[in-house]
């Protein structure tokens, strides 16, 4: 199949901004739990939908009593808190525009977007973000303004706006039309400096309305608790966006947390317990990861094996009957379901708070077997796919009819093609308008409201889309042999003690990899066979070390053909760093980067 559409399940808005929800909800129904915040004393505490609409107005006045105004930008440097969606719905009060930037953004980068995007004003988290901006801010003319979160900025302008008319604030709110610019997204930089993506009010509407429309199960109030999530992705990348404001949109309660690593994210699940989460394929791994090694450690690693595998069949068996290829699980298979339902399932489940039915993975492929063995255990992950340019998710699994392994159908009112050299192409509400001051760059990939992705993809029969690379990334060996490094990387990180991946083999005679090892999982290892911990620098020369990672490289060559297969790896000492500038900071390899910084090692591979 070359083209799959799926009508939308609504119009999409004529009239208004993002803003406007708040609003009305607060006057609908003032009482609602809005936002859960978590306080100074680790506890967390309601905001209701009444008190986050009159933060909203105080804030926004603060900010015109600053001197901002209808179509300004002002920069937001912070992790994942309240209060930057906070500042969201009150810049988009007022009709200016959030740009976003990754609080571990250099100097350079920052100056980069600031100036590119022209910006007037910036949010920042505490004094080390301020010094970043203090840094490059003699050549930044027009910023004039800089407030801190950690320094009391949203009580700071809230009093500076008191004496502001509401009014005010409502003329600049009424101008708003979803065609008006929303927010500007700087891309990760994979391939060269950030692009501004333009993206406006109707973007964002249209794809978290299409959302919830299409995926009502997972945002809906089941009776006698509230729909909520907790939202852990960074709000600088475009689906910790798409989540914010669809929270808000579609009424469910909303909490934030700052920080995606285990020890810090799991307290904060089992507290807040929310009934679903939207995540990347990190988490989930993350999680099954450390529910094998407690069973290992507890001597129950041939159980918790055994429940891995009733969980895939069963998972399996429902996805036949959904598709009519198979009559579902067995009546055994649904006996030993039950049986580890009891003893294993459960606890998977509380890792992520006890409620959680239902989640929503993108940012990079989920593997097949991992998603089945989620829906076995009772949380049904959506696998979806999009990019910052197409505001976020462009398909996804829909509810009922799950195909693991794929990112699913479009979603409602967009159209997915497949162009004559595989690349994957869109068309719907939701694609951007374009490259900030980037006119050669916006054309190279829009064209009359298709977006080029730069993706290699198929559709099957059904219209389920499979992505199978980057245009970008295909290596070709010097025999004439292209190859997709993305399904081999994504294989190989499925063993437990492989952190990262990255093929090589650009016109070289065979494929190679460079392999990173997850510190966690290689210190559990260790201590299984009753060996002491090794350091960094033994650890890439322990032999039995080196035949577990060969397990992993050899069953990812299954996938392949012989003339794809990796012939060879090494094991490096540290792991691919954003700190070091190999990762983006949505964890993407930064290829050309990780080869110029190991070009020693790839060089030792083809010795």
């Amino acid at each position: 199949m070359r083209e799959f559409t799926v009508p939308p399940v609504e119009a999409a808005p004529q009239v208004g901004g993002l803003a406007d929800a708040v609003f009305d909800h607060a006057l609908a129904d003032p009482h609602r739990v809005a936002f859960g915040r978590k306080g100074p004393d680790g506890a967390w505490h309601d905001v209701t939908a009444e008190r986050f609409r009159d933060e909203v107005m105080g804030l926004a006045k603060g900010l015109i009593a600053e001197g901002v105004r209808f179509g300004d930008r002002v920069a937001i440097m912070a992790r994942t808190r309240y209060e930057w969606t906070l500042f969201d719905f009150a810049l988009w009060t007022l009709g200016a525009q959030p740009v976003p930037v990754y609080p571990t953004s250099s100097a350079e980068q920052v100056f980069w977007m600031l100036h590119d995007a022209e910006v007037t004003a910036c949010v920042v988290e505490h004094e080390d973000h301020a010094m970043t901006i203090g840094s490059v801010i003699d050549r930044l003319p027009r910023l004039r303004r800089l407030w801190q979160l950690d320094a009391d900025a949203v009580g700071e302008l809230t009093a500076a706006g008191a004496e502001i008319d509401e009014e005010v604030v409502h003329r600049h709110r009424r101008a708003v039309t979803p065609e008006t610019i929303a927010t500007v997204i700087y891309t990760s930089g994979t391939t060269g400096p950030p692009k501004g993506c333009v993206i406006t009010h109707a973007n964002l509407m249209f794809e978290t309305d299409m959302v919830l429309g299409r995926w009502e199960p997972v945002f809906r109030s089941r009776p006698g608790e509230q729909a909520s999530t907790l939202l852990f992705l960074p709000l600088a990348h475009v689906f910790g966006r798409m989540v914010e404001v669809a929270a808000v949109r579609g009424g469910v309660k909303l909490g934030h947390q700052p920080v995606m690593a285990a020890a810090e994210l799991l307290p904060d699940l089992a507290a807040f317990r929310p009934s679903f989460v939207l995540a990347v394929p990190y988490v989930f791994e993350k999680i099954f990861h450390a529910a094998r090694r407690r069973a290992e450690s507890e001597g129950r690693a041939g159980p918790f094996d055994k429940a891995v595998e009733v969980a895939v069949a069963y998972a399996e068996a429902l996805e036949q009957k959904a598709f009519g290829t198979g009559p579902g699980p067995s009546a055994a298979l649904r006996v030993q379901h039950q049986f580890f339902e009891k003893t294993v399932y459960v606890k998977v489940r509380a890792a992520l708070g006890g409620r959680v039915r239902h989640a929503m993975s993108g940012g990079s492929a989920m593997d097949r077997r991992q998603g089945l063995f989620f829906a076995g255990a009772g949380i049904t992950v959506f696998e979806g796919y999009g990019l910052t340019e197409s505001s976020a998710a462009a398909t996804a699994n829909p509810p009922g009819r799950t195909k693991y392994g794929t990112v699913g159908q479009p979603v409602p009112g967009t159209t997915v093609h497949i162009a004559e050299d595989g690349e994957v192409w869109l068309h719907g509400g939701q694609v951007f308008a374009g490259y900030l001051n980037a006119p050669e760059a916006t054309a190279a990939v829009l064209n009359d409201g298709w977006l080029a992705t730069g993706d290699i993809g198929s559709l099957d029969a059904d219209g389920y889309l499979t992505i199978t690379g980057r245009k970008k990334e295909i290596l070709v060996t010097s025999g004439g042999k292209s190859v997709s490094p993305t399904a081999l990387e994504e294989r190989v990180r499925a063993h437990p003690l492989i952190a990262q991946c990255i093929v090589v083999g650009n016109d070289r005679p065979y494929i190679a990899a460079l392999v990173t090892v997850d510190q966690e999982a290689v210190d559990h290892w260790l201590a299984m066979q009753g060996r002491a911990p090794l350091s960094p620098a033994e650890l890439v020369r322990d032999p039995a070390l080196e035949t577990e990672i060969r397990r992993g490289v050899v069953a990812a060559n299954t996938l392949v053909s012989q003339a794809e297969s990796i012939r060879t790896f090494r094991i490096l000492a540290h792991p691919f760093s954003e700190e070091h500038g190999l990762l983006t900071p949505s964890l993407k390899l930064k290829r050309k980067a990780i080869e110029r910084a190991y070009a020693a090692e790839v060089e030792a591979l083809y010795g």
